[in-house]
């Protein structure tokens, strides 16, 4: 990174970022430097009311926000005058609030509340024409629906509710609303049009008057509330500014052109192409929504739970060691032919029976030379193979010929991950530095743009290429595609005895 001035070093923004697995808080310096980080565990319950429903509480949450806060405010002491506020956080999560604004509960992304209810859609079809998405329990409508059908006590207490981010945001601001991008997660929202739909509430049975103002990602909420300034010590004339969804942000770390395509290795993988219209597959395997840019669209497929299996893997295998070691042992079994195969839950756009029950395959009676190291090279192979049929989706869609893809996001930081994914894409593994940061990193750039004469803070950020697209592990590829097919048929053989 280029040397920058004393005065830049002295200001910086604040990050509040609520993913899936944790909550952080980061201060990053206006010239792009992450000064200093903090990260506490998300604690969710299951509520009994449902066979699949998580929640978690605000209030809690919020606790551990300020305590990060304070921490890092400590650590740094007064080396950094904080101007801005921003949050970002996991997309399809909310909270729903009272009359008084006050947090009633939160619903975590994969909080599947509404599973019984998803026979209300009478018309999948429209709700997949406006909304980008096909309707399913995943999505904000239908946490709603399964509250109002099975805990009417909560969903009375309900008069309106936000995204996790914006419910930060509020937290931060005293101002109520909704980011274009994280709206698009929630069925109520008409992307082409940018706002919210009267036609989709009817559908799901739910009164608009739920839904805040929408605001886009970027602008000034105002300045910090006296109530967060008691709480967080930031000064008087600290800055709100609009964030959004984790997913999002973390593509605009990467500073892509329109047409580009790219991996964000995170607890999932979403592989998403940036477009400039509103594009639907005719088969519904893609999802369109918003970007935190003003006037593009993010065309999406995801590989699904991809990091977090690697992470707890890893957890397992190598209670004691680091990822160097790990990388070293993935890259010793990718040499010498793995003997081992996986499907570990990772998802292709389209599959009509997502595998339920997956695991690891090997040769029995058990070879001497099986190592941990196959074990982990087999769930890096799950990944970046499904990666890759999510890839060809997208450019089955549209003719993509350019000599690259963009990765960010800290599953990225794996070399054999990079070297599997530009030998099976064919492709240069483009990065930015900062890149295992990503969602902060665009959140910085938010706030940057938003708070400082400086519209273009990518020229501060260097970018590489990981060159290994000739490699070739077509093998590895049919060996997996196989392995994934005779499980697909065995599941299905089980669901119907």
């Amino acid at each position: 990174m280029s040397k920058i001035s004393s005065s830049l070093k002295n200001e910086g923004f604040m990050v509040i970022d609520v993913g899936t697995g944790n909550v952080r808080v980061a201060i990053v310096s206006k010239a792009g430097d992450l000064l200093g980080i903090e990260r506490d565990n998300m604690v969710y319950h299951k509520d009994s009311a449902y066979p699949e429903a998580l929640y978690f509480s605000p209030n809690v949450i919020w606790a551990k926000i300020i305590d990060l806060i304070r921490k890092i405010k400590f650590t740094l002491s007064e080396k950094v005058e904080i101007i801005g506020v921003t949050a970002s956080s996991q997309r399809e999560g909310i909270v729903l609030l009272d009359d008084n604004g006050d947090a009633v509960i939160g619903f975590p992304n994969h909080d599947h509340r509404g599973r019984e209810w998803e026979n209300i859609v009478k018309q999948p079809q429209r709700v997949y024409e406006l909304t980008g998405r096909r309707p399913s329990s995943l999505f904000s409508a239908m946490k709603l629906v399964g509250t109002r059908e099975r805990r009417s006590d909560v969903f009375q207490k309900t008069s309106s509710f936000t995204s996790v981010s914006d419910w930060v945001q509020y937290q931060c601001s005293g101002v109520l609303g909704y980011e274009h991008a994280q709206a698009s997660e929630t069925l109520l929202y008409d992307v082409v049009s940018k706002s919210w739909s009267g036609e989709l509430c009817n559908m799901f049975r739910l009164d608009p008057e739920l839904l805040p103002p929408l605001h886009d990602s970027g602008t000034i909420l105002g300045p910090v509330s006296s109530k967060f300034r008691e709480e967080s010590g930031l000064p008087t004339h600290a800055k709100v500014v609009v964030g959004g969804a984790d997913t999002q942000l973390a593509i605009k770390s990467t500073g892509p052109s329109i047409g580009d395509i790219i991996l964000v290795g995170g607890t999932t993988t979403p592989v998403v192409k940036i477009t400039k219209n509103y594009l639907l597959d005719n088969k519904q395997r893609t999802w369109t929504g918003r970007h935190v840019e003003q006037n593009q669209f993010v065309l999406e497929t995801n590989a699904g739970v991809t990091g977090l299996n690697f992470q707890r893997l890893k957890e397992a295998f190598y209670p004691n060691e680091g990822y160097q070691v790990v990388q070293e042992e993935v890259e010793a079994a990718l040499e010498e032919g793995t003997v081992v195969n996986a499907v570990l839950g990772s998802l292709v756009a389209g599959e009509d029976n997502p595998i339920t029950r997956g695991g690891f395959f090997f040769d029995v009676p058990v070879v001497t030379e099986l190592t941990r190291g196959d074990f982990m090279c087999a769930s890096l192979l799950d990944i970046t193979c499904s990666i890759k049929e999510n890839f060809d989706v997208l450019t089955e869609l549209e003719q993509y010929d350019k000599d690259y893809v963009w990765a960010c996001g800290g599953g990225f930081q794996s070399e054999v991950m990079r070297t599997l994914l530009s030998g099976l894409l064919g492709k240069k593994i483009r990065l930015r530095e900062g890149y295992s940061q990503a969602s902060v990193m665009g959140a910085w750039l938010i706030c940057l743009e938003a708070l400082s004469d400086d519209d273009n803070g990518h020229r501060l950020l260097n970018d590489f290429y990981i060159e290994d697209q000739d490699r070739d592990f077509s093998t590895q590829f049919e060996n997996w595609k196989q392995t994934r097919g005779r499980l697909q048929i065995n599941n299905r053989e089980e669901e119907q005895l």
